[in-house]
């Protein structure tokens, strides 16, 4: 790929004026500093298909594609001239417009499990709006997420089970409950112990592996058995693993489901969908139960984003984007393997996931996870022109890209074979990147353009 991109200087003066004045230097937890190598692009000037270009110049093959929200590509040309034509007309109205009805009408004639749709900005929206719902359908308060899974809302019910749960009252802390995925005791030990008391299981249909021993059923079975309601969070899974979401790959029809990310191809539009019986508390023309405040956003049908959603369905439904996101994930996943094995590092490295949405585990000389390998994987994959934080390919990731992606990925094996032998210090500049959710900051966040960015291994 060219010479070793090793030049910052746009993206390090950037940083150090961002953490100045916003909170954690950027507004995705996922996108932060703390989440990569010094040696990293800082901030993203443009992006063309799985390309991308920082504000150094520097470009790169992308395959974190927006947090997975970007599955045909950044600046998809049908979706961007979708949405440009609406921004001619207005974009925020004081009544509705007739764009609410045709994406409704486009989004459950591929959700056909939904009878009712609401749409709205972010992912966390939907879910927490989900949560309200079930609470209002079964009186109840408490409610079960998939510890496994490793987030589902900004909202207090979840981030209240987080190690960063900070400002989060107890009595909300203790309202959500934990039970494992493909793990039907731990379901039934909450449903023993909290019996009668539980509004709703909440999880990802799959993540890094699927349902085994018709595991999402008998969830299901068991909810409602015990008066509970099954909500599935797609927010990964939909677009990616069927065009009907995951639970059309599954075969099983949720009480509420909730969708987002690639749903508008990057732009922001997520959705909360259900069952007709529990979607219309949140309407006019009930009159038998208390009204639901379901989602009332300003912005949550602003015209532009429903005009992308419209187009990536379209996409979806005329072209093999499915399809080809699978097949450029089989190939990325054996190819990668071989390459682990070639190098030796094949007990430390791997790719694992649904070949539509792939990630990698780095473990260190002691076979344990670390994020100090995982950081001299970036390092060394950023200065070969990959941004990979997980391996996960949009329509737009050709035979070419993939190509140049497995050579990038076997000279940054040769690096980590030698980390293992001679320590990751010896090759990993500065400190390692951290997980999210934390309870406290324990080093000062270093970067390039610190007068000393010593290692802190």
């Amino acid at each position: 790929m060219g010479n070793p991109i090793e030049n910052f200087e746009n993206s390090n003066r950037l940083r150090q004026r961002a953490h100045q004045i916003i909170p954690g230097g950027c507004h995705t937890y996922a996108k932060g500093d703390d989440q990569y190598p010094i040696l990293s692009p800082g901030f993203i000037a443009s992006g063309s298909g799985c390309h991308v270009r920082d504000v150094d110049g520097n470009e790169y093959i992308e395959y974190g594609m927006g947090n997975r929200a970007v599955g045909l590509g950044h600046a998809y040309p049908p979706v961007v001239k979708a949405a440009k034509a609406q921004l001619d007309l207005g974009c925020n109205f004081t009544r509705p417009s007739g764009l609410e009805v045709d994406c409704a009408t486009a989004f459950l004639d591929i959700i056909k499990t939904a009878d009712m749709v609401k749409f709205c900005k972010n992912g966390s929206d939907a879910t927490s709006a989900a949560i309200r719902l079930a609470r209002a359908v079964t009186g109840r308060d408490l409610i079960a997420r998939c510890s496994d899974h490793p987030f589902f809302s900004t909202d207090d019910w979840f981030i209240g089970t987080t190690e960063m749960n900070a400002g989060i009252p107890k009595v909300i802390q203790n309202l959500t409950l934990g039970f494992r995925y493909n793990d039907l005791s731990s379901v039934q030990d909450l449903l023993t112990r909290h019996r009668g008391e539980i509004a709703a299981f909440i999880l990802e249909p799959a993540r890094n592996e699927g349902p085994k021993d018709g595991f999402l059923h008998k969830l299901q079975d068991l909810c409602h058995q015990n008066g509970a309601l099954l909500i599935l969070d797609e927010m990964i899974t939909g677009f990616r693993w069927d065009i009907g979401g995951a639970q059309k790959a599954y075969g099983i029809v949720p009480d509420l489901s909730c969708f987002g990310k690639a749903l508008g191809n990057g732009f922001s539009v997520s959705a909360l969908a259900g069952k007709r019986e529990f979607m219309a508390l949140g309407g006019l023309e009930q009159t038998s139960k208390p009204r639901v405040f379901l989602l009332s956003t300003t912005h949550g049908a602003e015209t532009h984003a429903l005009a992308a959603a419209i187009a990536t369905i379209k996409v979806y439904r005329n072209e093999p984007v499915i399809s080809h996101l699978v097949e450029q994930g089989k190939v990325l996943t054996a190819a990668i393997g071989q390459i682990a094995v070639a190098h030796g590092v094949d007990k430390y490295f791997g790719v694992q996931g649904h070949p539509a949405c792939l990630s990698y585990f780095t473990l260190d000389d002691q076979a344990k996870p670390s994020q100090a390998f995982r950081s001299l994987f970036l390092q060394e994959t950023i200065r070969r022109g990959l941004i990979a934080p997980s391996l996960v390919v949009s329509y737009a990731h050709g035979k070419e890209d993939v190509a140049k992606t497995l050579d990038a990925i076997d000279a940054a094996m040769a690096i980590y074979k030698k980390a293992l032998e001679n320590g990751v210090g010896k090759y990993l500049v500065g400190r390692p990147s951290n997980v999210v959710f934390r309870r406290f900051n324990r080093l000062k966040l270093k970067t390039s353009a610190d007068p000393v960015a010593e290692n802190t291994l």
